[in-house]
């Protein structure tokens, strides 16, 4: 063995050395180069997962915006119902009358909605905080910033979230044209119909919907029991009472009943209704969440349904037959009273409120005759009596039942009947004493198909 030298040794040391170096620098490269290309690929998946979350968001606000298009058309087509409903429930020769105010209050309601009324409903109240009465946010309709996104609101565009509201507001006014139909003047109803949808109706809708004072207190009102129906109630009462009766209907202390002319045209108009309440009340959820969505539409089914068999065994139990025009009203009377708590009952709380919906609205067209208030169709019993009891009901059923809700709900009740009711009133009474309220004898007699329109409904069948 050769011997080793010193130098020997300290040259193969530093071979080692160095090849110790190359080795540590090659696994710091090739460390760097992994950790490179993890970053890399941490960086794709994270921007992979960011736009699957916004594509899926988007795809989500597209649902919702499309349902709640849907819901708007189906709230829309609910004046097909009235008109066909109130003109069956009426006379002949009152028929066109009765479908010229159905068609005109649509138009007159989305045209106020877009020139002022959605500004007094949408006012800008904060939310949980406001104790506001009335607020305005100015005339006209404008898109805001983000208005045709998501980040106006998760489930609508601007413009869908204004023509879902638009079509609330016309369907408020037509409640009163059936309470008022056969002896009122067209030019007055439209001049009231006006007043209402810009001012009347979005007004009180803010307290609730536009965050103001009944909101900030709790006041509970799902879809419009009481901003909806229980206000077209009250407005119809306003009329009822300065109108007076159609000629022969309360003669020498008897109640002489007035037949509607077309029971199939009632019958249509009360299923056009029920249809269109799958958008009333399921529109209100205002997205298209599964869940909820469904949940709304099976309670105000049920509701509808249970108050329908009521009302048919409940004015057989009084006359002893079965009135068709009461199961129709007891079907509305069912989808009404279900409206302000569908998002908060069960099953057996939707039957209940369906089955005293429909014994409450028989026993209050019989109420409303025997007090001399003539309502040709019955919409002071469904829309205002059942308004106002679906309105106690969510205090009574439901997830939020309870004493303090009840007293809660009863504070929006009466605060609603009395501007509603006190608003209306004084409309009425300002148009009776300036360009009149109501038709002549002579016209009432003849028609109003005739006086106010000269067009018959039937020209074929009717006789003079």
């Amino acid at each position: 063995m050769p011997n080793v030298t010193p130098e020997m040794y300290d040259s193969v040391m530093l071979m080692k050395q160095q090849m110790l170096v190359d080795s540590l620098n090659a696994a710091q490269t090739a460390l760097n180069d992994s950790l490179h290309a993890t970053n890399e690929l941490m960086f794709k998946t994270r921007t992979e997962l960011q736009i699957t979350k916004d594509t899926l968001s988007n795809s989500s606000f597209k649902i919702n915006n499309v349902w709640m298009m849907i819901a708007t058309a189906l709230v829309f087509i609910m004046h097909l119902g009235f008109a066909t409903l109130e003109s069956g429930l009426t006379q002949a020769k009152n028929t066109t009358n009765v479908l010229f105010k159905n068609s005109i209050v649509p138009a007159i309601g989305i045209m106020t909605h877009a020139i002022c009324g959605f500004n007094f409903m949408y006012p800008g109240f904060e939310f949980g905080v406001s104790m506001d009465f009335i607020g305005f946010k100015g005339f006209g309709i404008e898109l805001p910033e983000g208005g045709e996104t998501a980040a106006y609101n998760g489930g609508m565009t601007y413009w869908t979230d204004f023509l879902f509201q638009a079509m609330f507001a016309a369907t408020s006014a037509t409640i009163v044209s059936g309470a008022v139909a056969e002896r009122i003047r067209l030019m007055s109803f439209m001049v009231f119909s006006i007043i209402f949808t810009a001012f009347i109706y979005p007004i009180i809708g803010s307290w609730k919907w536009g965050w103001g004072w009944l909101n900030t207190i709790g006041f509970m009102d799902f879809a419009g029991s009481t901003l909806v129906h229980s206000v077209g109630g009250w407005a119809a009462m306003a009329g009822v009472i300065l109108l007076g009766a159609r000629q022969g209907k309360y003669e020498k202390g008897m109640i002489k009943p007035i037949q509607g002319h077309n029971m199939t045209s009632a019958v249509i108009g009360t299923f056009m209704l029920w249809l269109g309440w799958f958008g009333f009340n399921g529109g209100s959820v205002l997205s298209a969440e599964p869940g909820i969505v469904s949940r709304v539409l099976v309670m105000t089914c049920v509701s509808g349904s249970c108050g329908a068999i009521a009302a048919a065994f409940t004015i057989f139990s009084i006359n002893k037959n079965f009135d068709l025009s009461m199961v129709l009203n007891g079907i509305l009377a069912g989808l009404v009273g279900i409206t302000a708590g569908a998002d908060q009952m069960k099953i057996l709380d939707a039957t209940i409120i369906g089955l005293v919906s429909g014994s409450l609205v028989v026993g209050s067209v019989i109420m409303f005759d025997k007090l001399r208030l003539d309502d040709p169709v019955g919409a002071l019993s469904v829309h205002l009596v059942c308004g106002i009891w679906g309105t106690l009901a969510v205090g009574l059923f439901g997830a939020k039942a309870s004493g303090a809700q009840l007293l809660t709900q009863l504070t929006g009740v009466g605060a609603v009947a009395v501007a509603a009711f006190g608003s209306s009133f004084l409309i009425f009474l300002l148009i009776k004493y300036t360009i009149g309220l109501r038709v002549g004898k002579e016209e009432e007699i003849f028609g109003l198909d005739e006086s106010e329109h000269y067009m018959e409904a039937y020209p074929n069948f009717m006789t003079k």
